[in-house]
């Protein structure tokens, strides 16, 4: 379930630190040894300044410390032709690895605790990837 591209929906989703727990997608970047992923938490949440324009692919404005995967709202980014219902953004500031044992002792019922929306497009994360690997404003090795 954890392979690099697996987009999940979990509901609700328990942050690490503590923040009110609530419905969160979920995207697989990277594995990380045996038991660790590298992941980030897409956020319909706009962080960029109002005259951005939003297009769908990586945006860095390093002025701003900003460095961020966009998807435009109902735009196929799954093999299945899955997409989001908002535009959503996946900043490089929060990409974070989580523990796999850990997360499914959390998550263990599927259609209960989480959905497996599908996985992206090759192409869609090779974009994503690059994206960040590129990116100064990086916090984790991808």
């Amino acid at each position: 379930m954890y392979t690099p591209g697996k987009l999940i929906y979990f509901d609700p989703f328990f942050f690490k630190d503590g923040s009110v727990n609530k419905p969160k997608y979920f995207l697989v970047i990277k594995v990380i040894g045996k038991d660790a992923i590298l992941a980030s938490l897409p956020s319909s949440q706009v962080h960029l300044p109002r005259s951005q324009q939003i297009e769908h692919g990586c945006l860095e404005i390093p002025d701003s410390g900003i460095s961020c995967y966009i998807f435009l709202a109902d735009k196929p980014v799954t093999k299945g032709g899955r997409s989001f219902p908002l535009n959503t953004f996946l900043y490089g500031l929060w990409l974070d690895d989580f523990v796999v044992s850990h997360l499914e002792s959390i998550y263990t019922a599927e259609h209960v605790d989480y959905k497996i929306i599908g996985e992206l497009t090759d192409t869609e994360l090779k974009n994503v990837v690059d994206c960040f690997k590129s990116s100064r404003e990086r916090e984790k090795e991808i």
